[in-house]
Parts: C-alpha cells; sequence; structure tokens
C-alpha cells in the first residue's frame, strides 16, 4: 500500500544547510544517524515525498525509487562512516514557493505534527498536497 512521507531537510541540524543543499541539488532524501537514518528504509516504490524545511515548510517534491543507499557523512564532528541513507527521487520538482505547515493542515483537513525527521501519512492524504502542489506551488 503506497504512503505519502514529508522528510525535515535537516536545515537547522546541519551548519550552512548543507544536508538540505546535498538533497536538494542530487534530487533524493535523506535521513542521518540512528534511530533516524533507518527509517528511509520505510519508503517503498512510488511511495510521495515532501522535503520539508523548518520554518518555511514543503520545498520540494518527488516519487520514490524505493532503493536505499549509504554513505559516509562528513559535519563538524568529523568523518562518520555509513551515517546517511538516502533515496533518490523520480519526478523531482522544486516548488516556486513553500507550502506552510498551516497551509499543509488546511489541505488534509487535520494538524500535521512535522517536528520529527520523517512524517508518514495515508497515501490519500499525501496525494492532497501532491495535488495542491501541482495546482498552485510550481
Amino acid at each position: 500500500m503506497r504512503k505519502a512521507y514529508i522528510i525535515n531537510t535537516n536545515r537547522a541540524n546541519r551548519p550552512g544547510g548543507e544536508a538540505e543543499r546535498d538533497m536538494l541539488n542530487n534530487e533524493k532524501c535523506s535521513a542521518y544517524f540512528s534511530p533516524w537514518k533507518e527509517k528511509i528504509n520505510q519508503i517503498q516504490p512510488n511511495d510521495l515525498v515532501f522535503l520539508y524545511r523548518n520554518g518555511k515548510g514543503i520545498i520540494a517534491r518527488g516519487l520514490a525509487t524505493g532503493v536505499v543507499e549509504i554513505a559516509d557523512y562528513h559535519n563538524d564532528d568529523g568523518w562518520h562512516e555509513n551515517e546517511e541513507y538516502f533515496m533518490h527521487l523520480n519526478r523531482f520538482e522544486k516548488l516556486r514557493k513553500a507550502v506552510s505547515s498551516s497551509s499543509i493542515n488546511d489541505i488534509v483537513g487535520s494538524r500535521v505534527v512535522l517536528s520529527p525527521t520523517m512524517v508518514q501519512m495515508e497515501y490519500e492524504r499525501g496525494l492532497k498536497i501532491w495535488q495542491v502542489i501541482t495546482k498552485e506551488y510550481l
């Protein structure tokens, strides 16, 4: 059964927004360090994926490939082996303007808590977000 995911780009936790920039430039979703990185394994082929920037909203979207890849991660603390799990996204698009958290709530008809690294929702709710993005945010 298909799902939808809103994934935090980790901009606030990674200096200079390097994680977010990597996701946007390489058309992928990522998570770092346990227990967050393993959550990427839940995403299946053709699931809807939205990239979310804290304080701004959804800034990009794509369809999951279902192929999880693992990479080393480097930050101010040094080199961390196998601490990034990521998945490339098909039909990747950056939004012209961000979909705010209040707009997300309006679209799906209930409050969505966006503080976790990854939020899973029913496909139908994600599809509503996808459709509004297509009409108003690209």
